[in-house]
């Protein structure tokens, strides 16, 4: 099995080199090699490599700035995912993406479903809702994954933010009346490979129907008790990497943002699995393996 995986600098991508690797000869590709701004390079690199699965980890992610980039996060987001599903048609591959929470307004008061109608409240979750829908028109095989408050051991993602902060500051505030389900990129890597395949097999014997799922850790928090999990769990790796004494909770009012986010970003995931029949660890312990990973290293942050 080939497998292509765009955004492989990212933290998902990186992940999937990893998680990938034991399905096939993977190609890795950063945002440099494989370019989603200009409409067909990403598309001739899919034609070039001809590959069985193509992993799209590629994102404008930038959710603050795309209120002042919307085109270009558009294009990245929504167009050249487009591209990138008929260049996976045209060589018969199986395209997996990822999508977001941010989709929905976050008005209602229950999880979200696939079924639930997008209202999207900011650029960064409309570019995202251009792409979902341009990989159903084009048709082929399929599946997209929206995920949440995705965290990783690389990047920038408020796991590493809370641990950099603690170091310095006594007291921090942060959001406490959103929810969601703090997802590792380790665990969306994880599961994705499995889903694969899966898939793979039922494609070979005609039973594959592809399709739109919620892919999210279990249970559910608020920012102010993700960074309060976080913090307790550094003290308990190295005490000395951790000055903050107290982590205020404060409204979303209180810190205001260029992009709106969803008040609730829960996702129901049933449907996922009822399909693949996919593990999906608890929040807090995907993130213990995600602190295990950056204590081990010398410097975590």
């Amino acid at each position: 099995m080939r497998v292509l995986i765009s955004g492989c600098d990212g933290q998902v991508g990186w992940e999937l080199q990893r998680s990938m690797s034991v399905l096939g000869e993977v190609f890795a590709f950063n945002r440099e090699q494989m370019d989603l701004s200009p409409p067909g390079k990403a598309a001739a690199v899919v034609a070039r490599i001809a590959p069985d699965v193509v992993v799209n980890a590629a994102a404008y992610t930038a959710v603050d700035k795309a209120e002042s980039e919307e085109a270009l996060a558009t294009r990245i987001n929504g167009e050249a995912v487009g591209e990138l599903a008929r260049a996976a048609r045209d060589v018969n591959a199986l395209l997996v993406h990822y999508s977001t929470d941010y989709v929905f307004d976050g008005s209602k008061e229950e999880a979200y479903t696939e079924l639930d109608a997008t209202a999207p409240l900011s650029a960064y979750g409309r570019g995202k809702l251009v792409g979902e829908r341009a990989i159903a028109d084009v048709g082929g095989d399929w599946l997209t994954f929206r995920t949440t408050w995705v965290y990783g051991v690389r990047g920038r993602n408020f796991l590493r933010t809370m641990l950099r902060l603690a170091a310095t500051r006594e007291e921090l505030s942060v959001v406490g009346d959103q929810y969601g389900a703090p997802t590792s990129a380790r665990m969306i890597a994880d599961a994705t490979s499995q889903i694969v395949a899966q898939s793979m097999r039922e494609r070979q014997t005609g039973r594959f129907d592809s399709g739109l799922f919620n892919l999210t850790a279990a249970d559910s928090t608020t920012w102010h008790g993700f960074a309060e999990a976080i913090i307790d769990a550094a003290r308990s790796y190295q005490p000395s990497s951790v000055v903050t004494t107290r982590i205020k909770s404060i409204s979303t009012s209180e810190y205001p943002t260029p992009a709106r986010r969803p008040r609730n970003s829960l996702l129901d995931n049933s449907a996922l699995v009822g399909r693949f029949v996919v593990h999906r660890p608890n929040w807090r312990v995907a993130m213990q393996y995600v602190l295990d990973d950056l204590f081990a290293a010398t410097a975590p942050l």
